[in-house]
């Protein structure tokens, strides 16, 4: 029987603040979307994933999914019911676990108990026991309510996607707030197991900012070293560190001969073990003749954040007689910052000469050095 990961992501998120729905914000440098969808394609017994999306988020959803496998986005509706019920129309049968976009981080082994319950129930869900007191109340306590079997429900959710419909139908989704109530309410037996911390969902700025530490205390720091040379040649101007500096000579090179932006580039892609610029634009490729370094750069931006990588800093120096880099630094930093997507103070540019030795001295060319720190989930 096929078992399908149900993605509801259709939510806007306000209570979260920003204007962006809270799924398409970045965690660790991935959308909160890609983190809960790959949560599932990486799982053994899933044999498909698909998602949920709000009216208007299609190309929201299909940035922070590229290259995934969660075939053709569903439009849900304007309550969660609605737009649950519009992802079991397209699943129609089969297992399927309906999860929340907001709840990120699944654990496989969940999974694994959701699917082994499902064997003896209509249904299950994963639950935690309430540790704190509870109490009605509104500006002072009006008593307290007993903890004996209350129960946090969380998501996923696994059911029979034939008998959720039936129970949509029977008992309608109207006030529900989950799945299981619904099942609930249409008399089908739902099974309990144990759930995980990890699967506490994102509501509130507090909520971000402990899943941001969460991932960080998981992530490890890694350096990466670039270098790169070019000789002088014909006129200028001259591109440097993705800006455009006056001076009488330019720089050879196949591309736009960046010589700064080669080199970070280069860090950036050692530091997480991908190779090198060579190996992702050929120089014998005519596709990067005269090309932006803007692209080689992005491009490595874009890997590193793909593997759910955050970019932490970027250091590089310019040895060369001339031009002089001092006028020129701010405007390069803060380019080279917007590039990457990080802060301006992520960045460092720095000078100096050979002191007339070699090539650099003697005003043949210009080289540079970067160092990059990045941090990358241990794996």
């Amino acid at each position: 029987m096929a078992i399908t990961a149900l993605i509801v992501a259709a939510g806007k998120g306000e209570r979260l603040g920003g204007g962006l729905p809270k799924q398409y914000r970045l965690l660790a440098g991935k959308p909160a979307l890609r983190h809960a969808v790959e949560a599932f394609t990486e799982h053994p017994k899933i044999d498909s994933v698909r998602v949920v999306i709000g009216s208007g988020q299609e190309q929201m959803a299909l940035d922070a999914l590229k290259g995934l496998d969660v075939g053709e986005l569903i439009i849900g509706g304007a309550e969660r019911t609605d737009s649950v019920r519009a992802g079991l129309q397209a699943i129609s049968e089969g297992v399927v676990l309906v999860h929340d976009a907001a709840r990120p981080f699944c654990p496989p082994d969940v999974v694994d108990r959701l699917l082994d319950a499902l064997g003896e129930a209509d249904g299950a869900v994963p639950v935690l026991p309430v540790a704190d007191t509870l109490a009605k109340g509104d500006n002072e306590l009006r008593g307290t309510v007993s903890r004996a079997q209350m129960l946090r429900v969380q998501t996923p959710q696994a059911f029979h996607a034939e008998d959720l419909l039936f129970a949509f139908e029977e008992a309608g989704g109207a006030g529900a707030t989950d799945e299981s109530t619904v099942m609930f309410n249409a008399g089908l037996r739902v099974a309990t197991v144990a759930g995980d911390q990890m699967l506490d969902k994102l509501t509130t700025a507090s909520d971000w900012e402990r899943a941001e530490n969460m991932l960080a205390a998981r992530m490890t720091s890694r350096t990466g070293m670039g270098f790169d040379v070019h000789a002088f040649e014909g006129s200028g101007p001259l591109i440097m560190g993705g800006i455009e500096i006056d001076h009488d000579r330019g720089l050879a090179g196949h591309s736009d001969a960046d010589v700064v932006l080669h080199a970070i580039t280069d860090a950036l892609l050692g530091a997480a073990a991908l190779g090198d610029i060579g190996q992702h634009f050929p120089p014998s490729d005519p596709r990067w003749r005269g090309a932006s370094s803007d692209l080689f750069l992005s491009h490595a931006a874009t890997l590193i954040r793909g593997r759910g990588g955050l970019i932490d800093h970027v250091d590089c120096t310019v040895i060369c007689e001339a031009p002089k880099i001092g006028p020129h630094r701010t405007a390069m930093q803060r380019r080279i910052a917007d590039i990457l997507g990080v802060p301006h103070g992520a960045v460092s540019i720095k000078a100096t000469t050979t002191e007339r030795l070699g090539f650099t001295g003697r005003g043949e060319g210009i080289a540079a050095q970067a160092v990059a720190t990045i941090r990358l989930e241990a794996r």
